[in-house]
């Protein structure tokens, strides 16, 4: 990958992979991996990028992409390997990899959310308009707003030990 594509294409864009990233990993090791697979991917498939949307809204949308496929691969590699390993505590211990504790939280109940949800979640905390969301989930605006509301609620409450 040339550092020209990288500084102009994929560094002013960092913090939105950086934000899917996380909240779709549980360590820091995980994280690093997706996000160097995110970049990779996004240099690979950067002449498939049409123009049909603004460039930060295929970045969403391949970053996501690219991290739920990630997921389903470790899934099926857990399920493959789970009747011969335990967890270890080492395991749980990891999961707040990240420095801020608040923040830790929040991304603790944003990763108990849905796929989608979190996608949605993330997307709204970046300030995205919903027509923008609803383009890049495939869904309606009303249909985000709606999402975003309930979402809302669900995180305040996760977040208030309410519910797991």
């Amino acid at each position: 990958m040339s550092s020209d594509f990288y500084t102009s294409s994929i560094l002013p864009y960092s913090g939105i992979i950086i934000k899917i990233c996380r909240a779709y990993t549980d360590t820091q090791e995980d994280f690093e991996d997706y996000y160097q697979e995110v970049c990779l991917q996004i240099w690979r498939s950067k002449d498939r990028f049409r123009g049909d949307s603004k460039w930060s809204t295929w970045i969403y949308r391949l970053s996501l992409n690219i991290c739920l496929t990630l997921i389903k691969k470790k899934k099926k590699k857990r399920q493959h390997h789970a009747s011969n390993y335990e967890l270890t505590a080492e395991a749980t211990e990891d999961n707040n990899a990240f420095s801020d504790e608040s923040l830790n939280l929040l991304y603790d109940a944003i990763r108990k959310l849905t796929e989608v949800d979190r996608a949605v979640i993330l997307l709204y905390l970046e300030e995205k308009p919903n027509k923008e969301i609803a383009e890049i989930i495939g869904t309606t605006p009303n249909n985000i707003g709606v999402r975003v509301n309930r979402i809302k609620e669900r995180l305040k409450k996760l977040l208030d030990g309410k519910i797991n």
